[in-house]
């Protein structure tokens, strides 16, 4: 690993919704802190909140107090349109569903990162295609690909930007063993590979223990394995 400037840092994190007349705290006091060409899981069960930290952590949900800061650069100094534009480079997701566009073909479906960004280089597309394994999909709609290859394009998207830190939700949860294993070698490759961060959710407690540091989301709180 390489032990440099923090790529990410979460402090004193909380998070309530309002249930009925009730307020439920479902984070409290978070902290995390991630480097560069790291991988974190994070484990929980059902509806702890894992989901809710990684929007709070992307800036795709408001804290309620706390920081999330990328870089040193704390989310509150972004204004909305800067934000957009931040995590469209910063943060690469990655999900269980995949979330692809199936009236694009697979390329285009890459290229839609660059597109907010106003970088739409197809070349680069087609090569994170065939560093993925699709070498030959290009063209294809993701309607005839198996769920290991779309969530294979899942990747090549997310790695389009060249993003500092990688959000994966729970990337297998549709795959057979043979697939999810090779994703999770993928990711790992990648996140190495461009030097990111990674944040794994999880509840497979095989992969999960892969990763360079483990924690398991409980009562709100993050706790170190």
């Amino acid at each position: 690993m390489v032990m440099n400037d923090p790529l990410l840092s979460v402090e004193y994190l909380s998070k309530s919704f309002p249930s009925g007349l009730a307020t439920i705290e479902i984070l409290k006091t978070i902290n995390l802190t991630l480097f560069g060409s790291s991988t974190t899981s994070i484990q929980g069960v059902s509806g702890c909140g894992k989901t809710t930290l990684l929007n709070l952590i992307a800036g795709m949900e408001t804290i309620d107090s706390g920081e999330v800061r990328w870089e040193g650069r704390s989310l509150k100094l972004f204004s909305d349109a800067d934000l957009h534009r931040a995590r469209a480079k910063f943060i690469g997701f990655i999900f269980q569903h995949y979330s692809l566009l199936h009236e694009l073909s697979v390329l285009d479906n890459v290229l839609l990162p660059g597109r907010i960004l106003g970088n739409c280089d197809r070349e680069r597309a087609e090569e994170l295609i065939v560093r993925v394994g699709l070498e030959g999909h290009a063209l294809d709609s993701p309607r005839t690909l198996s769920g290991g290859e779309r969530q294979r394009v899942a990747i090549a998207r997310a790695l389009y930007n060249s993003p500092k830190l990688i959000l994966a939700d729970e990337p297998t949860g549709n795959l057979d063993e043979a697939n999810a294993r090779s994703i999770i070698d993928l990711l790992w490759k990648m996140t190495h590979e461009y030097n990111s961060a990674l944040i794994l959710i999880t509840h497979n407690p095989t992969y999960a223990h892969l990763a360079d540091y483990r924690y398991r989301l409980s009562e709100g709180k993050l706790w170190q394995e």
